[in-house]
């Protein structure tokens, strides 16, 4: 991903505070939602690509054995903070190698990640997760998208947003079934406070 202009409003997402802000100011009853797709329990292990300042841990049961990285030092840094005692936290960027030192996994997560990337650094996230899932493992991604007929506003948030890569679910999916037979995708607009299109992929390892 190229480099943020010094007036791009989008690069002050990179401070994990104000990141945090944000996503308080939007969320709505969504993460409820999603809670029940990742469906992750106690004594699984799970890996999140992408993690940001792995606000997620919140939201997750005790006793599991979580594993994060991301490439923006800043979140780690808040990540290690907040929760050192409750999982892992790497700065790593996305690359083939990223995870072969990581082991396996029950769950691998990629939340609002995939639209930052071209199909190239996507597809090594999706073929890393393919790597490291136990058979019967699961893969859940969640990204803007765009649809036929949506809110103009979920469009124009979609386009002002940092990542530069959102795609049709269509467009999602095609990626993910390079890597995995048993994907599918679901749309949902109304996941946050204001109005936006989530596309979430769900793989299966076999």
């Amino acid at each position: 991903m190229g480099k943020y202009s010094a007036f791009d409003p989008r690069r002050i997402l990179s401070d994990p505070k104000l990141y945090r802000t944000f996503q308080r100011m939007v969320r709505s009853g969504g993460p409820l939602l999603l809670d029940q797709i990742l469906n992750i329990h106690p004594g699984q292990r799970v890996l999140d690509i992408g993690c940001g300042p792995a606000d997620i841990l919140n939201r997750l049961p005790a006793g599991i054995d979580y594993c994060g990285f991301d490439m923006e030092p800043r979140y780690i840094e808040e990540a290690r903070s907040r929760y050192g005692n409750r999982g892992s936290f790497f700065v790593r960027a996305v690359k083939p190698e990223a995870v072969d030192d990581l082991g396996t996994f029950d769950v691998v997560m990629s939340i609002g990640v995939l639209h930052h990337l071209s199909d190239d650094d996507a597809e090594t996230v999706l073929a890393s997760a393919a790597k490291v899932l136990r058979a019967g493992g699961r893969l859940i991604t969640v990204d803007g998208a765009y649809v036929k007929g949506q809110n103009p506003v979920a469009r124009l948030l979609l386009w002002m947003d940092r990542g530069r890569h959102v795609r049709t679910p269509d467009a999602y999916l095609e990626i993910a079934r390079r890597h995995f037979s048993d994907a599918r995708a679901s749309v949902f607009h109304d996941l946050l406070a204001v109005p936006y299109t989530h596309c979430i992929i769900e793989a299966r390892a076999t």
